[in-house]
């Protein structure tokens, strides 16, 4: 049986496979999409985008970035960004993901990035199963919705990009680390790079590969 949802304000079910065109076709505009890029790393910041893709426009191949090559994700973002489409990022920093949690950190960047966008959203399609709290619009979370709604597909793709970007221009500010290649993510490669230099600026103190070599340095 195909998913849906009864959502409580006043909506027909909602299907979750078809839910952007189900929302238009109750008369509700500016559907937003939100995703965020960055829970796994060791390093860096958690990186959240919002998106409105208005109907009567074409986004061709816009899918999970995970899924995509990192030319699609350029072509696609840079498709995104010509076309002027409302869209804004949130961003939060290494500090305060080890003072609040992943958790709370990817959503109060998701929380930014819908607060920042120029046009207000008549409705907001979150990845995953969070709800953004404190959000003041009416919200549906989406298991897997950056492969099954375009909006969140390119909310995806903006994120994943703007991320990648950051650490790339960290690769020059730390030259130890490989940034630039694993992005900060748990490899093999950035696992050794930790147990030969140590932790730099930006590394995610609370994160468990990082905390255990800072408590094996202590002991000395």
């Amino acid at each position: 049986m195909t998913p849906s949802l009864e959502y409580p304000d006043g909506l027909a079910r909602i299907n979750l496979d078809s839910v952007e065109s189900d929302l238009e076709s109750q008369g509700i505009d500016n559907v937003c999409g939100v995703d965020e890029a960055g829970r796994g790393p060791l390093a860096g910041p958690v990186v959240a985008a919002a998106v409105i893709v208005p109907h009567d426009i074409a986004l061709e191949g816009v899918d999970d970035s995970k899924k995509l090559s990192p030319i699609q994700r350029d072509r696609l973002f840079e498709t995104i960004v010509a076309l002027d489409l409302p869209c804004a990022v949130g961003i939060i920093d290494h500090q305060d993901i080890d003072r609040m949690n992943i958790r709370k950190a990817s959503l109060m960047a998701m929380r930014k990035a819908v607060m920042d966008l120029k046009r207000a959203p008549g409705f907001v399609l979150v990845d995953g199963n969070a709800a953004i709290p404190r959000l003041g619009f009416p919200q549906l979370t989406v298991v897997g919705g950056d492969a099954r709604c375009r909006s969140i597909g390119a909310a995806s793709i903006v994120a994943k990009v703007t991320r990648d970007r950051i650490m790339d221009r960290y690769q020059g500010m730390f030259p130890s680390f490989s940034f630039a290649k694993h992005k900060g993510y748990p490899t093999p490669q950035h696992l050794a790079e930790l147990r030969e230099h140590g932790p730099c600026d930006i590394h995610r103190r609370t994160f468990r590969p990082v905390a255990e070599l800072i408590e094996q340095y202590s002991l000395f």
